[in-house]
């Protein structure tokens, strides 16, 4: 009886019970983006859409300066149809290396420059209305910051390499501050600082490169902790609340790098499969996370409370596949938009959830 009994578990505990992820299919809508003559997106490391579904695309483009240490940022702006529309903040004094936009509800357009230190608010006409941080005066000696020792104190309202910005549904607004720093920073809807909480560190509430962030309707911050390979949730105040972490089996024998060597087996941080690159909640009553890693190149459907739903992509050049995600926007469930910067563009994804192609094995 008791050999039945473990025979009995052992099929339990297999196969037979494995949680399984579908693979969701998807296209790519090709040419989305209708680039004049003479006009190139550098690295995309930028994509947002606004509520009359414009797309705002911020590339390392516009390249001026030497070859190291050169300026690269350019906001263009798109209309639904992928048609040019402008270019917003030509030769804007924030402009040094570009990293992100993000689109708030009242349609204003917000871009961090990781070069400048600066977050810069524009309205949806274009004009400069706030400017959060501020650069290194070029009549100083100015030197990149050195990453490899724990960063000096941070000062209120300064940042240090920032990535992202986010709000919640009173109007304040959250900085990933961000390569150096390793906190977040909130300031009310009027631009006044409020506070700053997280250091460097792997603990609950600390920070190896927040690198993307995000809010959901009630108000709970998401925070892509990329080196540390984790999404952190806190409360509107800094209250850690809870860590979701991304692990979803994969061929490795087939998975390619994007570039360079594929990373081994035990990799921590940046490049381990799941980490945080970008992530995106959809509005609406029923809210998805989605996240993007580097390696092996895929995206992540999620519940907020982390419960993975799906997972499409790959590594690669051609559509459909990626090249090291930097943002994605996802105005509803089943569309997303995605910047690469490796492949210097971005695509428009359609998902079919109802068309499921397989699935996988947690």
């Amino acid at each position: 009886m008791m050999a039945w009994l473990l025979v009995l578990i052992a099929l339990l505990s297999g196969p037979a019970l494995a949680q399984q992820v579908p693979v969701i299919s998807y296209e790519s809508v090709p040419n989305v983006l209708k680039l004049p003559a003479n006009l190139y997106l550098g690295e995309a490391t930028g994509v947002a859409v606004n509520s009359k579904k414009h797309i705002f695309v911020l590339s390392r483009g516009n390249v001026s300066g030497p070859a190291f240490g050169a300026a690269a940022a350019q906001l263009l702006e798109f209309g639904p149809d992928g048609r040019f529309i402008r270019e917003i903040g030509k030769n804007l004094y924030a402009w040094a290396f570009g990293h992100t936009v993000r689109i708030d509800k009242e349609d204003n357009i917000w871009v961090t420059d990781k070069g400048s230190d600066m977050i810069v608010k524009f309205n949806p006409e274009g004009r400069v209305l706030m400017v959060f941080g501020r650069k290194q005066e070029a009549s100083d000696e100015v030197a990149p910051y050195k990453r490899g020792a724990p960063p000096p104190k941070h000062e209120d309202g300064r940042f240090r390499q920032p990535t992202d910005v986010t709000w919640d549904p009173a109007g304040n607004t959250y900085i990933s501050d961000g390569y150096v720093n390793s906190r977040i920073g909130k300031v009310d809807k009027n631009g006044n600082w409020l506070k700053s909480w997280g250091e460097r560190g792997d603990k609950p509430g600390e920070f190896n490169t927040p690198h993307t962030i995000a809010a959901d309707a009630q108000g709970n911050v998401y925070v892509g902790d990329r080196g540390n390979g984790r999404i952190q949730v806190f409360d509107g105040e800094g209250k850690f609340l809870r860590e979701i972490v991304i692990k979803v089996p994969f061929d490795r024998d087939t998975a390619r790098a994007a570039i360079g060597n594929k990373p081994p087996e035990d990799v921590k941080g940046t490049q381990a499969p799941g980490a945080p690159w970008a992530i995106c909640i959809t509005p609406g009553p029923r809210q998805i996370l989605y996240s993007a890693d580097a390696f092996p190149g895929r995206i992540y459907k999620m519940s907020l409370d982390g419960k993975v739903l799906g997972v499409l992509g790959e590594s690669g050049k051609q559509l459909k596949q990626f090249g090291w995600i930097h943002e994605m926007a996802c105005p509803s469930e089943n569309e997303i938009y995605v910047a690469e910067v490796l492949n210097w563009r971005v695509q428009k994804l359609l998902l079919r959830p109802e068309q499921q192609i397989s699935a996988v094995n947690r």
